[in-house]
């Protein structure tokens, strides 16, 4: 499953370069990008264990970048 997110004041690139490593660690993962310039996620994951990815990937952002916010359209 390939879902794509509004990211929400994420700071600089060097920021997202570190979500994207911390991210592509989660089990489960099977492709991660994040564009400091489009303000966006997509992350391509198992369905069955999407929702707890997607869980833990909210986690690795908020850890990076606390003032960050992923919007949920």
């Amino acid at each position: 499953m390939k879902k794509t997110f509004k990211l929400e004041d994420l700071d600089c690139a060097n920021c997202a370069a570190k979500m994207e490593r911390a991210i592509e660690k989660i089990e489960g993962v099977e492709l991660v990008t994040i564009s400091f310039m489009a303000q966006k996620m997509v992350l391509e994951a198992d369905e069955a264990l999407f929702e707890g990815i997607f869980e833990s990937a909210v986690k690795c952002i908020k850890k990076v970048d606390p003032n960050c916010s992923v919007i949920i359209k």
